[in-house]
């Protein structure tokens, strides 16, 4: 499946520092979410469905990332 990203409205996370190396995020159509990386802005993305950004985002709310 191809998307066109030309148009997508990135944005970063408020808690985003200073220094740009972060992630943007952008809501895209059919529900899709693309994450890139901001250094990069032309650079590959990655697409993630609805359930599969839920899935994420809760994990990440849950602290199941967090270093231990």
């Amino acid at each position: 499946m191809s998307t066109d990203l030309t148009k997508a409205d990135w944005f970063k996370s408020s808690r985003s520092g200073p220094n740009q190396d972060c992630v943007e995020v952008a809501y895209l159509d059919r529900g899709m979410v693309g994450v890139r990386d901001s250094k990069n802005q032309s650079g590959p993305a990655l697409m993630f469905t609805p359930d599969e950004w839920s899935a994420f985002t809760a994990c990440v709310h849950d602290g199941e990332f967090d270093r231990r």
